[in-house]
């Protein structure tokens, strides 16, 4: 395959990806509006989607039917977009900007933007309770969500944003540093897989 045809096939699964997020997120109108129009703007705002292609492309390859890839795709970059939300917070990494615009609590403010993330991360939860186009089977749904729960728990992103925060301001050792990336970062990356894995037919579960 060339780079050209990568590229396509990224910008395929990209767009397939802003179709599914636009259809599950409420209207920006929607009752309550401001909450929902500040949901809509911490989401749809692009980003490389880096976790949903994962998702994508791990399903590919193991034979798993793009329409089922959807929602586990979503519900990833839901949980990615709500941390944003939560890290740009003053009592966090105190950011300005996100991706060349204002971050949603200097867009809104800052009850607002805890709100959005605790909105994004339910809602990437009921996706994979719901979504009619997962299969039907409950086992596989439910190893979906723990994957995610687990990977954005205090053992995995949530963690490694708690011991990134402890060690501002302090000499930390490579050790203690490819820690905070392996939690922060790299469980997301790995839920990313395994939930594409989970979906698979016929994989061995090793």
């Amino acid at each position: 395959m060339t780079g050209a045809e990568i590229e396509q096939r990224l910008d395929a699964w990209r767009d397939r990806l802003e179709r599914k997020l636009d259809r599950v997120l409420p209207p920006a109108a929607e009752r309550p509006a401001r909450l929902h129009d500040a949901v809509r703007y911490s989401v749809m705002n692009g980003g490389k989607r880096l976790r949903p292609l994962l998702v994508y492309a791990t399903g590919e390859m193991l034979g798993v039917p793009a329409l089922q890839l959807d929602a586990p795709a979503a519900a990833v970059e839901l949980v990615h977009c709500y941390s944003l939300v939560h890290d740009d917070l003053p009592a966090m990494d105190d950011d300005d900007l996100r991706r060349g615009r204002p971050t949603t609590h200097r867009r809104y403010d800052e009850a607002t933007a805890i709100l959005v993330g605790d909105a994004l991360q339910m809602l990437a939860f009921d996706i994979l309770a719901t979504d009619r186009d997962l299969p039907a089977d409950p086992a596989r749904r439910l190893r979906l969500v723990a994957l995610l729960a687990q990977a954005g728990g205090s053992r995995g992103m949530t963690g490694g944003q708690a011991m990134d925060l402890a060690a501002e301001n302090r000499p930390i050792d490579i050790q203690e540093l490819e820690t905070i990336h392996r939690l922060k970062t790299g469980r997301l990356l790995e839920a990313a897989v395994m939930m594409s894995a989970a979906l698979a037919p016929r994989l061995d579960r090793a």
